[in-house]
């Protein structure tokens, strides 16, 4: 993946979500596990639709290994 920002709009969306969310992820992940990262070797994703009356949903679940920085 280029440095440069996707132009597809859900790739896009994602992207800004990451950007904008990643800090607030990152935390709690670090609070739970200890320093280090989640792995995409071996990774697994699931998406859903999830009801909603203001209109439907996207549920996406990220699933990778976390492995401890090794310094």
């Amino acid at each position: 993946m280029g440095a440069a920002v996707p132009t597809d709009p859900t790739i896009y969306r994602l992207y800004e979500a990451l950007q904008v969310y990643g800090p607030t992820l990152k935390e709690p992940i670090h609070e739970e596990f200890g320093d280090g990262i989640m792995s995409a070797i071996n990774f697994r994703m699931g998406i859903k639709r999830v009801p909603d009356p203001e209109g439907d949903r996207v549920e996406i679940v990220l699933n990778g290994k976390f492995l401890p920085y090794q310094w």
